[in-house]
């Protein structure tokens, strides 16, 4: 199992990036697909995640500025990030859950876990 996350960088306030995952070694549409998020000195938390079919959950902090999406034929999420903030900078994360329908955002939910990509926004 493998859960490949890119996409990360440095970016100034306001601006924008996507984030990549692609996930190999499991049978990607049973399982939801989460982001989260660690900040320097904080926990992880949940940012959004998707089940198959295309329904989403998000946390309040980044509700209409981030958009989840996931192409299932190419085994791929994505996160993209808008409008980011300085408070958006942590080491984002891709997960996956097993399961088709709820949308979990509890770590404990996810199964597989990717490598983190860092995320960096400057005032």
């Amino acid at each position: 199992v493998q859960l490949q996350a890119s996409g990360g960088g440095l970016v100034q306030a306001g601006g924008s990036l996507r984030l990549s995952c692609t996930a190999s070694g499991f049978t990607f549409n049973s399982y939801i697909m989460g982001w989260f998020r660690q900040a320097p000195g904080k926990e992880r938390e949940f940012v959004a995640a998707m089940n198959w079919n295309g329904d989403y959950n998000y946390a309040d902090s980044v509700k209409g500025r981030f958009t989840i999406s996931r192409v299932n034929a190419k085994n791929t999420v994505y996160l993209q990030m808008n409008r980011l903030k300085p408070e958006d900078t942590a080491v984002y994360y891709c997960a996956a859950s097993f399961g088709m329908d709820e949308i979990q955002i509890v770590e404990r939910a996810y199964n597989y876990w990717g490598q983190g990509t860092l995320v960096t926004v400057s005032s």
